[in-house]
Protein backbone atom coordinates (compact mmCIF):
# COMPACT_ATOMS: atom_id res chain seq x y z
CA UNK A 1 0.00 0.00 0.00
CA UNK A 2 2.60 2.91 -0.35
CA UNK A 3 2.53 5.09 -2.75
CA UNK A 4 3.22 3.35 -6.76
CA UNK A 5 1.05 6.58 -8.46
CA UNK A 6 -1.29 3.82 -8.95
CA UNK A 7 1.24 1.74 -10.84
CA UNK A 8 1.53 -2.01 -9.70
CA UNK A 9 5.28 -2.11 -8.21
CA UNK A 10 7.17 -5.56 -8.37
CA UNK A 11 9.94 -4.70 -6.14
CA UNK A 12 12.90 -2.08 -4.84
CA UNK A 13 16.30 -2.00 -3.46
CA UNK A 14 17.39 -3.23 -0.09
CA UNK A 15 19.29 -1.61 2.29
CA UNK A 16 22.07 -2.35 5.13
CA UNK A 17 22.77 0.26 7.96
CA UNK A 18 26.81 0.74 9.16
CA UNK A 19 28.60 2.85 10.87
CA UNK A 20 32.02 3.84 11.36
CA UNK A 21 34.48 4.80 14.12
CA UNK A 22 37.65 6.40 13.84
CA UNK A 23 39.30 6.50 17.36
CA UNK A 24 41.59 9.37 18.78
CA UNK A 25 43.37 10.84 21.81
CA UNK A 26 41.95 13.61 23.51
CA UNK A 27 44.03 16.92 24.70
CA UNK A 28 43.20 20.53 25.51
CA UNK A 29 42.06 22.78 22.51
CA UNK A 30 45.11 25.07 23.24
CA UNK A 31 47.73 22.16 23.13
CA UNK A 32 45.44 19.90 20.28
CA UNK A 33 48.95 18.51 18.92
CA UNK A 34 49.16 16.82 21.73
CA UNK A 35 46.17 14.96 20.69
CA UNK A 36 44.67 12.78 17.96
CA UNK A 37 41.75 14.26 16.12
CA UNK A 38 39.41 11.51 15.64
CA UNK A 39 37.34 14.05 13.62
CA UNK A 40 40.31 14.78 11.08
CA UNK A 41 40.66 10.67 10.35
CA UNK A 42 37.22 10.70 8.93
CA UNK A 43 37.31 13.45 6.85
CA UNK A 44 39.04 11.43 3.63
CA UNK A 45 36.54 8.60 4.32
CA UNK A 46 33.65 10.96 4.45
CA UNK A 47 34.87 11.97 0.92
CA UNK A 48 35.38 8.81 -0.82
CA UNK A 49 31.86 7.77 0.61
CA UNK A 50 30.49 10.64 -1.36
CA UNK A 51 32.68 9.60 -4.44
CA UNK A 52 31.14 6.11 -4.12
CA UNK A 53 28.19 6.99 -4.75
CA UNK A 54 28.82 9.03 -7.73
CA UNK A 55 30.11 6.20 -9.00
CA UNK A 56 26.90 4.53 -8.86
CA UNK A 57 25.12 6.97 -11.11
CA UNK A 58 27.84 5.36 -13.81
CA UNK A 59 26.81 2.06 -13.27
CA UNK A 60 28.43 0.44 -10.72
CA UNK A 61 25.89 -2.20 -9.27
CA UNK A 62 23.37 -1.30 -11.69
CA UNK A 63 20.19 -3.14 -11.92
CA UNK A 64 17.82 -3.73 -14.89
CA UNK A 65 14.67 -2.91 -12.72
CA UNK A 66 15.86 -1.83 -9.22
CA UNK A 67 17.61 0.93 -10.47
CA UNK A 68 21.31 2.20 -9.02
CA UNK A 69 22.19 1.40 -5.76
CA UNK A 70 23.05 4.15 -3.19
CA UNK A 71 25.40 5.44 -0.21
CA UNK A 72 24.70 8.12 1.72
CA UNK A 73 26.10 9.45 5.15
CA UNK A 74 22.98 10.37 7.42
CA UNK A 75 24.41 11.06 10.58
CA UNK A 76 27.49 11.61 12.98
CA UNK A 77 28.45 11.82 16.71
CA UNK A 78 31.82 13.32 18.31
CA UNK A 79 33.17 11.94 21.06
CA UNK A 80 34.82 14.77 23.31
CA UNK A 81 35.47 15.97 26.72
CA UNK A 82 33.94 19.76 25.95
CA UNK A 83 34.13 22.06 23.10
CA UNK A 84 37.58 23.02 24.36
CA UNK A 85 38.56 19.38 23.57
CA UNK A 86 40.04 17.36 20.69
CA UNK A 87 37.26 14.86 20.29
CA UNK A 88 38.83 11.38 21.03
CA UNK A 89 35.80 9.50 18.71
CA UNK A 90 34.00 10.48 15.79
CA UNK A 91 31.10 7.81 14.26
CA UNK A 92 29.45 8.58 10.81
CA UNK A 93 26.11 6.41 9.94
CA UNK A 94 25.82 4.91 6.64
CA UNK A 95 22.50 4.10 4.31
CA UNK A 96 23.73 1.79 1.71
CA UNK A 97 21.07 1.37 -0.70
CA UNK A 98 21.20 -2.16 -2.19
CA UNK A 99 20.47 -4.60 -5.44
CA UNK A 100 20.33 -7.94 -6.00
CA UNK A 101 23.42 -7.51 -8.03
CA UNK A 102 25.61 -6.84 -4.67
CA UNK A 103 26.01 -9.92 -1.76
CA UNK A 104 25.66 -8.69 1.32
CA UNK A 105 29.34 -9.85 2.25
CA UNK A 106 30.55 -7.83 -1.01
CA UNK A 107 28.60 -4.42 -0.01
CA UNK A 108 30.69 -4.60 3.77
CA UNK A 109 34.06 -5.38 2.38
CA UNK A 110 33.46 -2.38 -0.23
CA UNK A 111 32.66 0.06 2.79
CA UNK A 112 36.28 -1.52 4.17
CA UNK A 113 38.13 -0.81 1.90
CA UNK A 114 37.73 2.98 2.05
CA UNK A 115 39.97 2.70 5.11
CA UNK A 116 43.72 3.21 4.15
CA UNK A 117 46.13 0.31 5.33
CA UNK A 118 47.77 2.81 8.16
CA UNK A 119 44.01 3.37 9.80
CA UNK A 120 42.92 -0.10 10.16
CA UNK A 121 43.65 -0.36 13.39
CA UNK A 122 42.16 3.18 14.24
CA UNK A 123 39.02 2.79 11.75
CA UNK A 124 36.16 0.34 12.30
CA UNK A 125 33.29 -0.47 10.48
CA UNK A 126 30.19 -1.97 12.05
CA UNK A 127 26.70 -3.58 10.54
CA UNK A 128 24.03 -2.09 12.95
CA UNK A 129 22.05 -4.40 14.65
CA UNK A 130 18.31 -3.31 15.99
CA UNK A 131 17.80 -4.04 19.56
CA UNK A 132 15.57 -1.89 21.39
CA UNK A 133 13.55 -3.03 24.16
CA UNK A 134 9.53 -3.57 23.69
CA UNK A 135 7.15 -2.33 26.64
CA UNK A 136 7.92 -5.63 28.24
CA UNK A 137 11.51 -5.28 28.13
CA UNK A 138 12.08 -7.77 25.63
CA UNK A 139 14.86 -7.64 23.15
CA UNK A 140 15.19 -9.52 19.88
CA UNK A 141 18.39 -8.23 18.61
CA UNK A 142 18.11 -7.84 14.30
CA UNK A 143 20.58 -7.08 11.64
CA UNK A 144 19.60 -3.94 9.58
CA UNK A 145 19.97 -5.57 6.44
CA UNK A 146 16.85 -5.91 4.41
CA UNK A 147 17.50 -7.72 1.44
CA UNK A 148 16.40 -6.65 -2.18
CA UNK A 149 13.36 -8.21 -4.30
CA UNK A 150 11.66 -8.08 -7.38
CA UNK A 151 8.94 -10.54 -8.52
CA UNK A 152 8.98 -11.93 -11.84
CA UNK A 153 6.68 -9.67 -14.97
CA UNK A 154 5.31 -13.31 -15.07
CA UNK A 155 4.22 -14.29 -12.22
CA UNK A 156 0.17 -14.18 -11.23
CA UNK A 157 0.20 -11.26 -8.81
CA UNK A 158 1.78 -9.22 -11.21
CA UNK A 159 -0.97 -10.59 -13.69
CA UNK A 160 -3.62 -9.94 -11.66
CA UNK A 161 -2.51 -6.68 -10.70
CA UNK A 162 -2.50 -5.50 -14.18
CA UNK A 163 -5.03 -6.99 -14.99
CA UNK A 164 -7.13 -5.19 -12.02
CA UNK A 165 -6.28 -1.78 -13.51
CA UNK A 166 -7.42 -2.43 -16.71
CA UNK A 167 -11.11 -4.18 -15.23
CA UNK A 168 -10.91 -0.52 -13.36
CA UNK A 169 -10.02 1.78 -15.82
CA UNK A 170 -9.75 0.28 -19.09
CA UNK A 171 -5.68 1.15 -19.58
CA UNK A 172 -2.17 -0.62 -19.29
CA UNK A 173 -0.01 0.47 -17.16
CA UNK A 174 3.83 -0.34 -16.53
CA UNK A 175 5.24 -1.97 -13.88
CA UNK A 176 7.47 -0.14 -11.31
CA UNK A 177 9.77 -0.15 -8.45
CA UNK A 178 10.11 2.11 -5.48
CA UNK A 179 13.60 4.13 -4.96
CA UNK A 180 13.16 3.46 -1.19
CA UNK A 181 11.81 0.15 1.05
CA UNK A 182 9.14 -1.19 2.27
CA UNK A 183 8.00 -3.65 4.62
CA UNK A 184 8.93 -6.03 2.08
CA UNK A 185 11.76 -6.11 2.43
CA UNK A 186 10.86 -8.93 5.34
CA UNK A 187 8.25 -11.10 3.73
CA UNK A 188 9.14 -10.29 0.07
CA UNK A 189 13.27 -10.13 0.66
CA UNK A 190 13.38 -12.59 3.70
CA UNK A 191 10.06 -15.14 4.24
CA UNK A 192 9.92 -15.06 -0.31
CA UNK A 193 6.07 -14.61 0.48
CA UNK A 194 5.34 -13.34 -3.53
CA UNK A 195 4.43 -9.25 -3.22
CA UNK A 196 3.60 -6.00 -5.03
CA UNK A 197 2.98 -2.46 -4.22
CA UNK A 198 -0.06 -0.73 -5.12
CA UNK A 199 -1.08 2.61 -3.29
CA UNK A 200 -2.12 6.47 -4.27
CA UNK A 201 0.45 8.97 -4.38
CA UNK A 202 3.51 9.65 -5.38
CA UNK A 203 7.11 7.93 -3.00
CA UNK A 204 9.01 11.09 -4.56
CA UNK A 205 6.94 13.04 -2.28
CA UNK A 206 6.81 10.52 0.98
CA UNK A 207 8.04 11.26 4.29
CA UNK A 208 8.80 14.86 2.86
CA UNK A 209 7.27 17.95 4.24
CA UNK A 210 5.21 18.63 1.81
CA UNK A 211 3.85 14.55 1.29
CA UNK A 212 0.30 14.63 -0.09
CA UNK A 213 -2.10 12.29 -1.42
CA UNK A 214 -4.84 12.79 -4.02
CA UNK A 215 -8.43 12.10 -2.29
CA UNK A 216 -9.57 10.76 -5.85
CA UNK A 217 -6.81 8.04 -5.99
CA UNK A 218 -7.68 6.97 -2.11
CA UNK A 219 -10.70 6.04 -3.65
CA UNK A 220 -9.99 4.09 -6.65
CA UNK A 221 -6.80 2.56 -4.41
CA UNK A 222 -10.08 0.45 -2.55
CA UNK A 223 -11.22 -0.47 -5.62
CA UNK A 224 -8.22 -1.81 -6.63
CA UNK A 225 -7.57 -4.09 -2.91
CA UNK A 226 -11.60 -5.13 -3.31
CA UNK A 227 -11.32 -6.25 -7.11
CA UNK A 228 -7.43 -7.59 -6.75
CA UNK A 229 -8.30 -11.07 -4.92
CA UNK A 230 -10.81 -12.48 -7.25
CA UNK A 231 -8.82 -11.56 -10.24
CA UNK A 232 -5.37 -13.75 -8.17
CA UNK A 233 -7.95 -16.34 -7.79
CA UNK A 234 -8.55 -16.50 -11.69
CA UNK A 235 -5.39 -16.28 -12.79
CA UNK A 236 -3.94 -18.65 -10.39
CA UNK A 237 -6.89 -21.54 -11.26
CA UNK A 238 -6.05 -21.02 -14.94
Amino acid sequence: GEPTRMQVYQGHKGRIELKITASGRSAHAASHYLGDNAVYKMMSIITQVRELDRRFRFGMGYHEIQGYPSIAVTNVEARTASLNAVPDQFTIYLDRRITSNEPREEVIQQIKGLIPDYLQDEIHVEELFYDEPSYTGFVFPVSKYYPAWVLEAGHPLIEAGQRTIEELWGEKRELGTWDFSTNGTYWAGKAGIPSIGFGPGDEKSAHMRDEHVPLAEVVDATEFYALLPSLLRKQINK
